[in-house]
């Protein structure tokens, strides 16, 4: 079975991007784990409620298959975080699924995985992508490699779609191996 986590603020995350890719994946059968900066209740902007069972200190990623950064506007407790960052490289140095939606797409850019990448953002972004070496597009959704990231909510489905379809790929290779 494949494992993601997701990256999730305590509170302001956007309610749609966390909960329309999450039922994606999980009606397709893949193991979805909240991780956040705390253990417990987590709070979206438009009052969605989800838990977070793990700290993000304490992933390890050789357990999971993506990392999936959700946005809102609490993702910003990510954008400098140690943890946050060093898990976006590891993940990205191992060829697994690495994806950001709206602002978090920041994290990414940070952690510095997104040079000479195509990339997209919530707008708010868009200069922080850059200034990273990204080659921004404005598209609702992209993906370059194991990099997938979306601009907003508006993405949300194509974002989970596009997750599902790289494990679903990864999971192809693997049974030719």
């Amino acid at each position: 079975m494949k494992k993601a986590v997701f990256i999730v603020a305590p509170e302001t995350f956007r309610d749609e991007e966390y909960y329309v890719p999450r039922q994606i994946l999980e009606d397709a059968n893949v193991e979805v784990i909240t991780a956040s900066v705390k253990v417990g209740g987590l709070v979206g902007r438009f009052g969605y409620k989800t838990t977070s069972s793990l700290l993000i200190s304490d992933i390890n990623y050789n357990y999971f298959d993506a990392i999936v950064y959700i946005g809102g506007g609490g993702a910003s407790v990510f954008f400098d975080n140690a943890d946050a960052l060093k898990l976006a490289v590891d993940f990205f140095n191992s060829k697994k699924i690495t994806a950001a939606i709206c602002i978090a797409g920041v994290i990414l850019a940070n952690a510095g995985i997104l040079q000479n990448k195509k990339a997209t953002v919530f707008i708010d972004g868009k200069d922080t992508l850059i200034k990273s070496g990204a080659h921004y597009t404005g598209n609702t959704l992209e993906v370059d490699g194991n990099i997938i990231t979306a601009n907003g909510p508006e993405a949300a489905e194509s974002f989970g779609k596009a997750i599902l379809n790289q494990l679903n790929i990864i999971n192809m290779c693997e049974v030719e191996q």
